[in-house]
């Protein structure tokens, strides 16, 4: 394919294998499953250990497999570079493990997934300070940050109460201040938002989800916008800087957050992430129609007591969502009444399925309190507006109708 014209978002992904050589014409990027890569000069080989010239050292640290997956990433984040790891949780962990020292200061938007909320209390337990603050207003960010402060780290849409961050303004705040802006792309997807576009420096995906799609792979990714100066970061090492500065970072990353802490993404998960992220675009756009009718079916209907769905005009940030993003995500969560027992409700369910993942073709469910967010505590559940009702709906590509009429006769049973 030429580089000469621009192409669709679809388009570009389901064609980006082919912009380089392909063993044998394939279409896809064959499966590498050697973790040892040989050279017949041992010169080159130094060579690529020493980042003088592009090539693979060891499964640990980088796969062809792996490697077309994250150039796609990267055209999908309209990105310079991509990281690829095992799982999302690989990703953010590599953020803490290659860029933060004790002493450093990270202010973190409270609206979190669980284990991204966890990670990050045990972070703050190996002596990096962590203030956590309600990201829908930026002057909370500001509030919260110091001298050290390395970075700021936000979610585009919260999971499960879907909190919007104010995330231009943020991103704006982020620029004029140097600090490092991290987003967590993984409810919107680079489909529905760039977070380029707010000035983010490092956007992460958990790929396990709708990137992938399908359930069948596990896999995250770091990817760096060039938004970012990395000149104004201190904790880049000596021997990093040897490339030009928009370098610094992943190859900082790469090593300190990918080969040392170990979190590498295989090659056989690698290629069904890549098969699926070719139907994102068309999964979202049904996915996202699915969820906004459910949404509106349950908020009219007087036995739920509250819905949270950016897409409504009753959300607080309906208005920024839609600012924001293409459409509104496929996720949202909502609280039955008293007197309607959420474990009851959820087993009269027979197309919607009582699971932990989201971001899937099918639709899954789950009673958020007792489970993802049960560890956490009844006191930091209700800091995060988490009823003990509320279930969480990421909401799949079955036929509307189907849907509709599952949710309204688990009610009606």
């Amino acid at each position: 394919m030429s580089d000469q014209r621009h192409f669709g978002f679809t388009t570009t992904i389901l064609h980006n294998d082919r912009r380089k050589p392909i063993e044998q014409g394939s279409l896809h990027k064959p499966v590498h499953t050697s973790v040892a890569f040989g050279y017949t000069d041992a010169r080159q080989l130094a060579s690529v250990f020493q980042g003088k010239e592009p090539g693979f050292r060891y499964g640990r640290q980088g796969n062809p497999t792996v490697a077309a997956l994250e150039d796609k990433v990267t055209r999908m984040e309209d990105g310079v570079a991509t990281l690829c790891f095992a799982t999302g949780m690989g990703a953010i962990g590599a953020i803490f493990q290659g860029l933060l020292r004790a002493g450093d200061h990270v202010v973190s938007s409270s609206f979190l997934f669980g284990n991204t909320n966890s990670l990050w209390q045990t972070v703050a337990g190996q002596g990096v300070g962590v203030d956590f603050v309600d990201a829908t207003d930026v002057a909370n960010v500001e509030a919260a940050l110091k001298d050290n402060t390395r970075l700021v780290f936000a979610e585009t849409i919260a999971n499960p109460r879907t909190q919007v961050a104010d995330l231009a303004r943020i991103g704006a705040l982020c620029r004029a201040r140097g600090i490092l802006f991290v987003v967590d792309n993984t409810m919107t997807t680079p489909y529905l938002f760039r977070a380029k576009s707010v000035g983010a420096g490092l956007v992460v995906n958990s790929l396990t989800k709708s990137i992938g799609g399908h359930g069948i792979a596990l896999g995250g990714s770091l990817t760096d916008t060039g938004e970012y100066d990395w000149n104004d970061y201190p904790h880049i090492a000596e021997n990093y800087k040897r490339n030009p500065p928009k370098q610094w970072g992943m190859a900082q990353l790469r090593a300190k957050g990918l080969r040392d802490f170990g979190a590498s993404l295989g090659p056989e998960a690698a290629h069904h992430i890549a098969v699926g992220a070719e139907t994102l675009a068309l999964r979202m756009e049904r996915s996202c129609a699915n969820a906004l009718a459910l949404a509106r079916m349950l908020e009219a209907d007087p036995r739920v007591a509250a819905v949270h769905y950016p897409g409504l005009a009753s959300h607080p940030q309906h208005e920024l969502a839609g600012a924001l993003f293409r459409s509104y995500g496929s996720l949202f969560s909502f609280e039955l009444k008293d007197g309607i027992d959420c474990f009851d409700y959820l087993n009269r369910l027979q197309v919607g399925i009582p699971a932990s993942n989201l971001g899937d073709t099918r639709t899954l469910v789950i009673p958020v309190a007792h489970t993802i967010f049960f560890e956490m505590g009844a006191e930091r559940r209700a800091s995060m507006g988490i009823a003990e009702s509320l279930i969480r709906v990421s909401v799949g590509i079955e036929d509307t109708a189907d849907l509709l009429a599952d949710f309204k006769g688990a009610l009606d049973a």
